[in-house]
Formats: C-alpha cells, sequence, structure tokens
C-alpha cells in the first residue's frame, strides 16, 4: 500500500464548525485517504482560517468583492488548487456559488454538506437558517443532512451519504440547526471525505 494520501482543500466562508469536525476526524484517523493541505477562505475574517492555522494547514483569501468578475473569482481559485496540487474539493460552509465553468473542471471531486435530506429544502435560497426555518414552517417530523457531489444544479448533484434527525416539539430554527450540526454534519462529512479519498486513491 502506498502512503499517498489525496490532498483536500476546504472551502469556507464562517466559523468553520465543519471545517474542525474533519480536522478533528483526520486527527482521529476517520479520514485516512485524504490530508487537508489548503483552506480557502471568501471571508479575510472568518474564524475557519484562525483554526486552520490552529492545525498547521496553509491558508488563502480570495475575495469575490475583490475580484471584477466570477470568472476571475474563480481563475483565481483554480490557480490555487493547481498549485497545491489538490485533488478533491470539500465545500463546507462557502457562500458563494461557483458556476458551471468551474464545476465541470472538477467532475464528482467537489463535495458539499447541506442540512437537510435532499431533495427537500434545497437548491436556491436554502442555506443556512433557512433550511431550518423551512422544515418547522413545513411540519417534518425528521430532518437531517446530506453530502453530495457538486455540479452546475444547486444541491443537484449524485447523494453520497445521508443521515436522519428527528425534528423534536418547541425546536426552533437554531436548536434543530445546532442538532442537525452534531448528530448528522459533523458525522458523514468526515465519512463521505473518507470514501471519495479512498476511491480517488484506488482509481490512480
Amino acid at each position: 500500500m502506498s502512503n499517498k494520501k489525496i490532498k483536500i482543500a476546504v472551502f469556507v466562508s464562517g466559523g468553520g464548525t465543519n471545517l474542525q469536525a474533519l480536522i478533528d476526524k483526520q486527527k482521529s484517523g476517520v479520514i485516512n485517504s485524504g490530508e487537508i493541505s489548503l483552506v480557502i477562505s471568501n471571508n479575510p475574517g472568518a474564524y475557519a482560517l484562525e483554526r486552520a492555522r490552529n492545525a498547521d494547514i496553509k491558508t488563502a483569501v480570495v475575495s469575490r468583492k475583490e475580484s471584477a468578475s466570477q470568472a476571475e473569482f474563480e481563475g483565481r481559485l483554480v490557480d490555487l488548487l493547481n498549485e497545491n496540487g489538490i485533488e478533491l474539493i470539500v465545500l463546507a460552509g462557502f457562500m458563494c456559488i461557483l458556476s458551471e465553468n468551474f464545476t465541470v473542471k472538477y467532475p464528482k471531486r467537489i463535495i458539499n454538506v447541506h442540512p437537510s435530506l435532499i431533495p427537500s429544502f434545497c437548491g436556491k435560497g436554502f442555506y443556512g437558517l433557512h433550511v431550518h426555518e423551512a422544515a418547522l414552517e413545513y411540519g417534518v417530523k425528521v430532518t437531517g443532512a446530506t453530502v453530495h457531489f457538486v455540479n452546475e444544479i444547486p444541491d443537484g448533484g449524485e447523494i453520497i451519504m445521508q443521515k436522519a434527525v428527528e425534528v423534536e416539539d418547541g425546536d426552533t430554527p437554531e436548536v434543530l440547526q445546532k442538532r442537525v450540526m452534531v448528530n448528522a454534519e459533523w458525522i458523514i462529512l468526515p465519512q463521505a471525505v473518507e470514501k471519495v479519498s479512498k476511491n480517488l486513491l484506488e482509481s490512480k
């Protein structure tokens, strides 16, 4: 067995709780076929960058606002990925839409975690707390999280893993968001990263 690992970039925008789950699971050996070698944020103030630095992971900031166009923004991302030999991209709370021009370059090499059981409460406009507000408004008794491949359709790529979470009486969107994170996102995102990394290694 070669000890080579798939080089992973994690794209972040905010606090980086999913990134932290990935870092922790890498340390504990759940993620063994891949290694996080770069964390990219579109937000220079993202606490996720601090988490990456604390774990000695290289960081970079690429701001959409400071790019003249979507093409320039994505071009800068591609340059960074190429320079660092990145083979797998994980979107962990990344608040920028990536165009088809970008996603088509990385077929089945971009994965995202979404805080619902796709195809419920997903697609355009469904992100962050909005997802949990919609689930509660609709009155579903079970929600959860989905890890899927990213293509040109928001939340439209092939599903890799899902985990269900019960909705409880009296849940607020914030309480539900936390339960879905702890009981679903932080469990299946690292598992999916390992699964995809292992498949990529084996197909080399």
